[in-house]
């Protein structure tokens, strides 16, 4: 069962979502919260962001993605990006594309 609401907090729109786990993934939540000494649904979004970003990287890794659909996969910046590639040991596989929109990115930015 999924349920979801719309909220806002703190000037952002957010969402309510009530899923169901196992017993497991719940006492493992529950650990990894007490752990950082915040709450479930904290650890619950550093998860989701943690996954986004290993999605993003085994895409790219695999070439199934480009920088920039990485970058928007990890919910990051394209310099972001690059920085966590390196820092998971992930070589560049950047298209001739992904150069000319970094090129015209760098254009917009220095004029």
């Amino acid at each position: 069962m999924l349920h979801s609401r719309f909220r806002e907090v703190k000037g952002m729109a957010t969402k309510t979502l009530s899923i169901r786990i196992d017993d497991k993934d719940y006492k493992f939540l529950s650990s990894l919260a007490k752990e950082e000494q915040g709450d479930m649904s904290t650890a619950v979004r550093e998860l989701v962001n943690r996954g986004r970003i290993m999605l993003a990287v085994e895409k790219y890794k695999k070439s199934e993605a480009s920088l920039e659909k990485a970058a928007r996969l990890a919910g990051v910046s394209l310099s972001k990006m690059i920085d966590l590639l390196a820092e998971y040991g992930v070589e560049s596989n950047l298209e001739y594309e992904d150069y000319l929109k970094g090129l015209k990115t760098l254009r917009k930015q220095w004029p």
